[in-house]
């Protein structure tokens, strides 16, 4: 089997870095904002700007990837989050840390975007889909463990995790800059490739519109809701401790790992749809019914369910993207993803902002079961989509395989 090139070694490691450092700050960004006397709202919208900033921006973003290169603004924008993260460290008013978090979240799009976009470059095409798991389980090991270590470090005072953050961001964008300087002996920046995929282009593509579709899927579904509604369902339905709200997110964090061990192989072997398929129609099942669940073991069932759907269709679908950018039935010459890269991006910030606003207010008026059926819904237009959609693996196409059609 093929070896993963050393190049994308450094990427993965760096994401492990930036995924542990959103969970430094998650425990302390609340209570920071509390401490200058704002109330419950206004520490919600500083968490809420980040995001906010990475969906405005990321068009931006995309363009800035397509005319500097993927590895000049992501290490710039590394730089940046590492700065507003040590600025937020050291504000002195609540406005100060609403617009340092805000400018982080400009960041957050620019190395984001562009670390997609040096993966589908520098991952050979027969790989993808194990690289493209090895991202999404370096994401998820961050948002494991990082709160722990995060509420560890608030016992030296909130300003701390920031402070370790912003830290960790420069050894990452230290590291990146002296490790990432080739591939087969060429600087990044000379590795051939076509122009970029434009968004307009890509929508011509029924398999990039299934991909927008489960990419909102991932952002309302397994980002947005789950953690807005989750324990609130199992505080105010099943009327058990906050405690066993962690259990269950937990056991859905359980799930995710199971799956994603799996998935990246499975789909360079087996193809992106007979793993996309399955993961979308798990998460979708589950979530339809979670809001009736009775017992908190149903909730916890369903949850875990959930979790091995997520695990299998996010990574699959992002070396789906890899697949659709890269031209040539996955095997051309590996283009910068553009506008195109951007909207994959946009597409899950939409649905992590908007999912639990819509999903909250349906569960305020008339429950929590309409409110995951609703959800549920929106994973059900993903998997109607990519039932259609074509299959894009390099190693399936033109093996019985119907082959995608490249705008």
């Amino acid at each position: 089997m093929r070896q993963i090139p050393r190049e994308i070694w450094v990427l993965l490691a760096a994401n492990v870095v930036i995924a542990l450092g959103y969970g430094f700050i998650a425990p302390a960004l609340p209570s920071f904002a509390r401490s200058f006397d704002v109330g419950i709202g206004a520490a919600s919208v500083i968490i809420s700007a980040f995001a906010v900033m990475r969906l405005v921006f990321a068009p931006v973003g995309g363009q800035l990837v397509r005319r500097l290169g993927e590895r000049r603004i992501y290490l710039t924008g590394l730089l940046i989050v590492a700065a507003s993260t040590l600025a937020c460290a050291f504000a002195q008013s609540y406005w100060q840390l609403l617009v340092f978090r805000a400018l982080g979240g400009i960041g957050s799009t620019m190395f984001t975007v562009s670390a997609l976009g040096l993966l589908i470059r520098l991952a050979p095409s027969d790989i993808r889909g194990r690289v493209s798991g090895f991202f999404s389980a370096g994401f998820l090991i961050g948002n494991i463990t990082g709160p722990l270590i995060g509420s560890a470090l608030v016992g030296a005072g909130l300003r701390m995790p920031f402070i370790v953050y912003a830290a960790a961001l420069l050894v990452a964008t230290a590291v990146v800059a002296t490790q990432l300087r080739g591939v087969g002996g060429r600087p990044v920046a000379d590795v051939e490739a076509e122009p970029a995929i434009g968004f307009r282009a890509a929508l011509h593509d029924r398999t990039y519109r299934a991909i927008l579709a489960s990419s909102l899927t991932q952002g309302w579904v397994s980002m947005g809701v789950r953690v807005a509604l989750v324990p609130q369902l199992i505080v105010d339905q099943l009327h058990r401790g906050a405690a066993w709200a962690g259990v269950v997110l937990a056991i859905y964090a359980a799930g995710n790992v199971l799956a994603i061990a799996a998935a990246g192989r499975l789909s360079d072997r087996v193809g992106r749809k007979p793993l996309m398929l399955p993961g979308l129609v798990l998460a979708a099942a589950s979530t339809l019914v979670l809001g009736y669940s009775t017992t908190i073991w149903v909730a916890a069932v369903l949850t875990f369910v959930g979790g091995v759907g997520s695990g299998l269709f996010a990574p699959t679908h992002q070396a789906a993207l890899a697949d659709v950018l890269a031209g040539r039935g996955g095997n051309g010459p590996r283009r910068q993803g553009g506008t195109a890269l951007a909207a994959f991006q946009m597409s899950s910030d939409v649905g992590a902002v908007s999912g639990p606003i819509v999903a909250g207010f349906v569960a305020g008026r008339f429950g929590f079961g309409p409110a995951f059926v609703l959800t549920g819904l929106v994973a059900v237009i993903a998997v109607i989509l990519w039932v259609f959609a074509a299959e894009t693996a390099p190693a399936r196409v033109g093996i019985g395989e119907e082959k995608v059609t490249r705008p």
